[in-house]
């Protein structure tokens, strides 16, 4: 296992160096005195400048932040999740101090009250003042930051969209708060819970408590997952836990996977063509990105049109193509073949024929595209 976590470590260490690190100071009027950040550029962030991204806050920032930042970078690199501007807030010597809650309602006082204020009127106020960040933003915590994170949540508006919560010192009311609150959320919002069996043992208790709660929840608004590892120590947790976090939350961005066409798609009552529409406008209304189709995915939903032969589909899926990748002769491809299966073959001939002059894509060649123009031409003698 420590192979691996090294192993792990240098790929990342790689991707992270190549991305843009910077390190700032904040002078804040809350905490009245200033903060060390750590901010991550995602790697074009300086060739677009109309592209925006979302925002990871990592307390702990003094530790974690790296371990958040080498994960991201990586994930984004191969198209698994957005790139994503990440903030790593230094916390030595002032954990206790950001994290004190009251022993009446395990609510932020004193100094975690003015903490609080500090991430949610200073900083991210900051950070989208400087950089271009989204709506979405990701909180992640480890410890004691695991359990200030959700004091966000209970805000009537949440001011993070995600809650990444590893092994959480949760503060005693915070498992009546929680899912009291995650039972009314009004609009999308992602939580992932972590623990390990090397934990303490109030840290296990109360997290396994707390997921059973959560877990009982039914409400659509709410996308929730949990892990409970077995070997990592307390400290290792988050280098296990954050892959799978991301990849939780960021599920809908990926590409359509091989279980994913198999096991929904192909089992699907309506169009796999509105499927892919809506699986693209998810990413759109939920991370605030206008992400372009990808050539995989339309190759999925052909295949699928393909093996159920409900040749209908080809038609709204070849004028998607055709916006998506004018240049490329894919979605000339997809209405020849709408045509072929309805009974036009003149119109599938033109159309093949048509495509030629356009590049080739995702094993579709000019030299496919005439052969089967000519095969139509043969047939019926035109």
């Amino acid at each position: 296992m420590k192979q691996l976590l090294y192993v792990l470590l240098f790929v990342l260490s790689i991707h992270f160096a190549e991305a843009q690190v910077k390190y700032k100071t904040i002078e804040s009027s809350k905490l009245e005195e200033s903060r060390e950040l750590k901010i991550q550029l995602p790697r074009g962030y300086n060739s677009n400048e109309n592209k925006s991204y979302p925002l990871f806050i990592v307390f702990d920032g003094d530790y974690l932040f790296e371990a958040v930042a080498g994960n991201v970078d990586y994930y984004s690199y191969w198209d698994d999740m957005p790139e994503s501007i990440i903030v790593g807030v230094n916390q030595v010597d002032k954990r206790y101090d950001d994290c004190m809650y009251s022993e009446q309602n395990s609510l932020p006082i004193d100094t975690g009250a003015s903490f609080f204020e500090f991430i949610g009127q200073e900083l991210i106020p900051y950070i989208k003042k400087n950089y271009r960040t989204t709506n979405f933003k990701v909180a992640v915590g480890h410890g004691e930051t695991a359990n200030f994170i959700n004091y966000f949540l209970l805000k009537p508006q949440p001011l993070f969209q995600a809650y990444i919560a590893v092994s959480p010192e949760l503060a005693p009311n915070m498992i009546d708060y929680l899912p009291k609150r995650l039972n009314s959320l009004q609009s999308k919002l992602f939580y992932y819970l972590a623990n390990t069996k090397n934990d303490g043992s109030s840290i296990r208790k109360m997290t396994e408590a707390l997921n059973e709660d959560i877990s009982a929840i039914d409400n659509d608004n709410l996308s929730y997952s949990f892990d409970s590892f077995e070997k990592p120590s307390h400290y290792s947790a988050p280098l296990h836990g954050l892959p799978n976090a991301l990849e939780n939350i960021f599920k809908v961005f990926q590409p359509i996977s091989k279980k994913e066409y198999k096991e929904t798609i192909l089992e699907l009552d309506t169009s796999p063509v509105a499927y892919l529409v809506e699986k693209y406008k998810t990413i759109n209304d939920v991370f605030g990105l206008k992400k372009r189709i990808l050539i995989n995915d339309f190759k999925a939903i052909s295949a699928a049109i393909e093996k159920t032969e409900q040749f209908e589909f080809y038609e709204q899926l070849g004028k998607i193509a055709r916006d998506a990748y004018p240049e490329t002769l894919l979605g000339g491809y997809y209405l020849a073949r709408f045509y072929e299966e309805g009974g036009e073959p003149k119109k599938a001939m033109r159309t093949y024929q048509s495509a030629y002059t356009l590049k080739g894509v995702a094993g579709l060649t000019k030299d496919l595209m005439l052969e089967k123009a000519d095969l139509i031409k043969e047939d019926f003698g035109y």
